[in-house]
């Protein structure tokens, strides 16, 4: 398979603390990535190196035959972005929002494609609605639309379900799953371990700056996925933190 999202010696300091040290992850066109870990673990600085939001100190990033940081124009293109924070415009609709990103993405023509995601997002009866006026699901499903707006390849996903309640968990979750069957590679982090089982094709344990762990979901049985995140942590503790999984 093609290999999409390629990571080798991934090193982050802030200041004399190291988050990342020498990561290596690796990705393959149209695998559903799950990153599990503990807070602190490194997740959302990894996801903010691929997302271009943040410089390594060292290593090499590349992304769709793209390199980070020098080629990071080159690589946006091929990205959509969602974290907590939805990053939308409350006063304007929901409409105006992707009009607004879409102009920022260059894209014309976009009507059809804003009726298709908004379809798609389960919105589109309230495309003229102020976001504001929105749920933090609704305002979270189309911030999905908005990433997928440019049609990217790769869509990054930092705990998408913080804050939202479990009807709006489960719209989300269709909804990814309905994203990944179209192909596209989507890497996401979350503490949700019962929830993101059903989601993920793999699920890499980020433990201490490193992924320590690879699993396919089809290798996990059922309801294994916490079982198995617990047995690596505990390899790993147990070895003094020299196992590395390579």
């Amino acid at each position: 398979m093609e290999v999409i999202i390629e990571v080798r010696n991934l090193v982050k300091r802030f200041g004399h603390k190291q988050v990342l040290r020498k990561l290596d992850f690796t990705v393959q066109k149209g695998e559903f990535v799950a990153l599990l870990g503990s807070n602190g673990a490194g997740k959302t600085t990894l996801l903010r190196i691929l997302s271009s939001l943040s410089k390594p100190n060292y290593g090499e990033v590349q992304i769709g035959g793209y390199y980070l940081p020098g080629q990071a124009a080159q690589v946006r293109r091929k990205l959509g972005v969602v974290s907590h924070l939805p990053l939308l415009y409350g006063d304007l609709s929901a409409e105006e929002n992707l009009k607004f990103y879409s102009a920022l993405y260059g894209l014309v023509d976009i009507q059809k494609n804003m009726a298709e995601i908004l379809n798609l997002v389960g919105l589109y009866k309230r495309r003229k609605d102020l976001v504001r006026t929105f749920s933090r699901g609704m305002q979270q499903r189309l911030a999905i639309g908005r990433a997928i707006l440019h049609d990217p390849e790769v869509l990054l996903l930092d705990e998408p379900h913080t804050g939202l309640d479990q009807d709006a968990a489960n719209m989300l979750d269709s909804l990814l799953q309905q994203i990944a069957t179209r192909g596209r590679t989507i890497v996401m982090t979350s503490h949700d371990f019962p929830r993101v089982a059903n989601l993920a094709t793999r699920f890499d344990v980020l433990y201490k700056g490193k992924i320590h762990s690879s699993k396919l979901a089809k290798d996990l049985p059922q309801h294994g996925l916490l079982e198995y995140y617990q047995s690596i942590v505990e390899e790993i503790d147990g070895g003094g933190g020299k196992h590395n999984g390579e």
